[in-house]
């Protein structure tokens, strides 16, 4: 039998075909390992190297805990650096929630001492549950240094509560400034939504609601700290760590002079009214004042829904910025202007025109305010006795298409690059405006209403205080408010000089030679003001209550008297200051709360200071005393009507929990009042002029 070879043996081929595969995936493997190590020691690399910042970043913030603190906001200081806007030391009182020990014995310690109410407490108890162990809990704010001092020598007792001096916001002057520098507010949840900035929720800060504090929020803010705290992996408190502290925010100066802008606010004592001057070589503001107003202080800190209703109850409407979103119509303030239209279209100067107190046009008859009439008059007679009849008939002839766009030159119906929100800019009109608007064509009515400041017109305080920065000065004179913002180097107007003398003389005439506004002459020797008185009535007079006698307006409701206004400059004969006073409803009832004796002392305080005061000393305990002692007044009375608890005396209105802390609620107030009053000014639209119904414009005597 024969036997099998080497090569044809089962068991040698197996154990060889064994080795060998077994040789070959142990070097596959080996170099699956070799790989899976090198990716393993790469990224082992990459981790302790490129990525070491972030990884230890990461570790840290297991570690410290960051809290930060509000930044100090920039001053908003007046064109000599008095401050309008500061910040004062803000006493408060937090909680630490790691370090508090036994919660009941220490909220009831801080109720009594700081006289906290159920729904304080219920608020301080609900943040102390959903807060972070090291972030602070806001307990009270805005204290007085006897609660805070009563807190402070209690603090061994207080485990865990934390006063803190920090800083809030102070406008010195209060109300006199509300509508020129808004105030400043708690976030609120919108707020948040929309940027996520863990600022936003910090207790204590605030950023700016409205005005100048809103519009210039980026500037003023600053950098907020940092307080950082060691902590356990759990959240616990183990120490205090370096603090960064804050960038307080940028200075933010402005052209308006503080000291006129109190003076202003308080001149005006109980009107509802506004007041801009303009300094007529640089086109600075140097007063803002629109009255009354609301205390910034007190909306900062937070006001009571009475409060609230009360401000929004109020016919004077002190939510409402009247200088930028007040509309009117100018009254015979616009003849200095519509004078300068005449000269520009050629009416001579001495050309006359007999006022016999009423001309008919078609079926309607349009009244003078002097009722037997002015008799012959030229341009400057004109506007010195506020004529309506010559400006009847002259703007008839001429036709008021060539007045408008004198009246826009001069600052009516524009929009000034100011850093506020909103800015109402009125109405100048004309053919092409009525057919676009109203889809009727443009009537001679029309054009004797607007001849008179009247009708279509309407314009906002700022402009008119424009308008006679412009007439005074022959320049394009460009309104500002900030310090680094004035624009200097107006152009020229494209009026002749002639023409602006001519004016100027009749505007003089007006205060000093027997015109309408000699209750605004000045008592300062070489210093004479030139200048326009206006009324602008809201309301019909019908043919029947002529005929009868027109009411006067101290015989009827606020809200149906006429306005009263009033814009001039001075000196006459070297014109520096610009002046435009609008009282609302003011019907020339007191003689030294109306638009000419206001302008005078305003006027006075630039030329003479002590004097102005000494007069404004003398007047202002007749209105009730300052504008603080007033305001008190009328909160308290309004509390007893509401059967409210008297407050007491330095306590802070109400608690901050239940005040309103956004400002739409304050522009949509203000734009409410503005909306209705525009609607009131327009009432004589298509079929309502006023020689259908007998009304006119009725000047001072």
């Amino acid at each position: 039998m024969k036997r099998p070879t080497f090569a044809q043996s089962p068991r040698m081929v197996t154990e060889a075909s064994q080795s060998y595969s077994f040789s070959r995936r142990a070097i596959l493997l080996g170099g699956v390992q070799g790989a899976v190590g090198v990716a393993l020691a790469g990224r082992m690399a990459w981790l302790a190297i490129a990525e070491n910042a972030r990884y230890s970043s990461l570790s840290e913030s297991n570690r410290v805990n960051m809290t930060l603190v509000p930044p100090r906001r920039g001053w908003i200081v007046d064109r000599h650096g008095a401050p309008i806007a500061n910040n004062r030391t803000d006493f408060r009182v937090d909680i630490i929630p790691d370090r508090l020990e036994n919660k009941g014995h220490v909220l009831g310690l801080l109720r009594d001492i700081l006289k906290l109410p159920p729904e304080e407490m219920d608020r301080l108890v609900a943040d102390l549950e959903h807060a972070a162990g090291f972030q602070p809990v806001q307990v009270a704010e805005n204290l007085d240094w006897e609660r805070f001092a009563a807190v402070s020598v209690r603090l061994p007792e207080l485990p865990g509560v934390a006063p803190t001096r920090g800083f809030s916001r102070s406008y010195p002057a209060g109300a006199a400034v509300a509508h020129l520098t808004g105030y400043v507010g708690a976030a609120s949840a919108e707020q948040y939504k929309q940027t996520r900035d863990p600022l936003m929720v910090t207790p204590g800060f605030k950023l700016g609601k409205d005005g100048l504090e809103k519009t210039l929020e980026s500037t003023l803010r600053g950098v907020a700290g940092q307080k950082r705290v060691e902590v356990t992996a759990r959240g616990k408190l183990v120490a205090e760590l370096a603090t960064k502290p804050d960038q307080p925010g940028t200075n933010a100066r402005l052209t308006i002079d503080a000291g006129l802008q109190e003076y202003a606010a308080r001149r005006l004592g109980t009107q509802s009214g506004s007041v801009v001057v303009i300094d007529c070589l640089t086109g600075e503001m140097l007063a803002m004042v629109s009255m009354p107003a609301y205390d910034p202080n007190t909306f900062s800190d937070g006001i009571s829904h009475l409060e609230w209703k009360m401000l929004s109850d109020n016919d004077h409407v002190p939510l409402m910025n009247k200088v930028l979103q007040g509309l009117y119509p100018p009254g015979s303030t616009v003849k200095p202007m519509n004078g300068l239209a005449l000269l520009g279209a050629g009416v001579p100067a001495s050309d006359r025109v007999v006022c016999t107190g009423a001309l008919r046009v078609g079926n309607g008859i349009f009244h003078c305010h002097k009722k037997s009439g002015h008799g012959a008059l030229d341009l400057k007679n004109a506007i010195m006795q506020s004529c309506d009849i010559y400006f009847y008939e002259m703007v008839r002839r001429l036709g008021y298409e060539h007045v408008a766009p004198v009246a826009r030159t001069l600052g009516l119906g524009q929009k000034f690059a100011l850093p506020f929100n909103s800015q109402r800019y009125g109405t100048v009109p004309d053919p092409a405006w009525k057919l676009r608007r109203y889809k009727h064509p443009w009537t001679v009515a029309d054009s004797l209403n607007a001849s008179i400041g009247q009708g279509y017109v309407l314009s906002n305080p700022l402009q008119l205080a424009v308008m006679a920065s412009r007439l005074a000065s022959g320049r394009a004179l460009q309104p500002s408010i900030l310090a680094a913002d004035v624009r200097r180097d107006a152009p020229l107007l494209p009026f002749e000089p002639d023409h602006l003398q001519t004016v100027h003389e009749a505007m003089w005439g007006v205060v000093n030679g027997g015109g309408t506004g000699g209750a605004a002459r000045m008592l300062i020797p070489g210093v004479q003001l030139a200048g326009k008185t206006g009324t602008a009535q809201v309301r019909r007079i019908t043919m029947a209550e002529r005929a009868g006698g027109v009411l006067k307006n101290g015989a009827l409701p606020f809200k149906m008297r006429d306005h009263a206004l009033f814009q001039g400059f001075a000196p006459h004969d070297k014109p520096r200051y610009a002046i435009a006073v609008v009282l609302e409803h003011g019907g020339h009832t007191v003689r030294n709360l109306d638009t000419p004796a206001i302008a005078r002392d305003i006027m006075t305080y630039l030329f003479d200071r002590d004097r102005a005061l000494a007069s404004l000393a003398e007047a202002e305990p007749t209105w009730g005393g300052d504008i603080k002692t007033r305001m008190a007044a009328e909160t308290a009375a309004y509390r007893a009507a509401a059967g409210a608890p008297p407050l007491a005396v330095g306590a802070q209105t109400e608690l901050n929990a239940t005040a309103p802390t956004d400002a739409p609620a304050v522009r949509a107030a203000s734009a409410a009042d503005v909306a209705a009053a525009e609607e009131l000014a327009n009432s004589a639209a298509p079929g309502n002029t006023v020689a259908e119904d007998g009304t006119t414009e009725r000047d001072l005597p």
